[in-house]
């Protein structure tokens, strides 16, 4: 288990030893194709991520907001199979051996082709952690083991209603961090925090010393630096998402709006 929990212990280590916070980024996997998607990997670890998270796409992406559903639409309308993801993880890992990858999905994407093979054949493509989005960890027995057995991280989430007493619980089988997602709803930029972030980051700390991330909303570099004032690191995604939205059909602008943002988000991660 110890290598794949190393990049993303490392990633927050490297970020903590630094004075800051981590970054971690989200894009869709395959959005627009998989070609340009690999291109906008190599942007996001060119402009400063500590954790890149890749959203597997599918049909049905229930905690998604409008922007990543069409994210979603456009990497599957493109042709983007399960292999096709696998693929352009091996890639990135062929160029850099440090980023950790999180795998952002859904259970069913895993369960439909064997839960062992599926955790195997993405620990062994290079990805780090899996966050499944509608897998509560009550019902993750199989998907815990599968994880233990192969050395991949597992990521659950917190929500603003969370009680108290589940959040200990929650944490508890997470192996890579903990996410808090600070609006309840669906993805999306947002204008504003959460009036009670500092108190819901307070109680998560008091009931695990995991690595923990704020996310959902995020788009400007003020919120960032609001976030990592009290978290480990800092989830940015509808945001980075929009700048491929906004070019489509132009990799160079995708990427160079792109490398401008997320360059500017990393910076705000810079606390101490």
């Amino acid at each position: 288990m110890a290598w794949a929990m190393n990049r993303i212990e490392s990633a927050f280590s490297k970020a903590k030893s630094e004075g800051r916070s981590a970054f971690v980024s989200y894009v869709c996997a395959g959005d627009p194709d998989i070609e340009t998607s690999l291109e906008v990997c190599r942007t996001l670890i060119k402009s400063g991520v500590d954790v890149m998270e890749l959203g597997v796409p599918f049909s049905d992406p229930l905690a998604d907001g409008l922007t990543n559903q069409l994210a979603a639409q456009r990497a599957l309308e493109s042709g983007t199979t399960q292999a096709d993801v696998f693929d352009l993880v091996r890639k990135i890992r062929a160029e850099n051996d440090t980023v950790p990858i999180v795998f952002y999905t859904y259970y069913n994407l895993m369960f439909s082709n064997g839960l062992d093979q599926y955790i195997a054949a993405a620990r062994a493509a290079g990805v780090d952690g899996l966050l499944v989005l509608d897998l509560p960890p009550e019902e993750a027995e199989d998907h815990l083991a599968s994880c233990e057995k192969y050395g991949m991280g597992t990521v659950f989430l917190i929500a603003p209603t969370t009680p108290s007493d589940r959040v200990g619980y929650i944490a508890k089988h997470a192996t890579g961090f903990v996410y808090y997602v600070s609006r309840t709803g669906v993805t999306g930029v947002r204008d504003d925090l959460a009036d009670d972030l500092n108190e819901m980051v307070g109680m998560i700390r008091e009931a695990t010393d995991k690595p923990l991330v704020v996310g959902f909303g995020v788009s400007k570099r003020e919120q960032v630096r609001a976030i990592c004032e009290l978290a480990d690191g800092v989830v940015v995604g509808s945001a980075i998402v929009n700048t491929i939205k906004e070019n489509l059909g132009d990799t160079a602008a995708i990427t160079s709006n792109m490398g401008t943002l997320v360059s500017d988000l990393v910076a705000g991660t810079q606390v101490r």
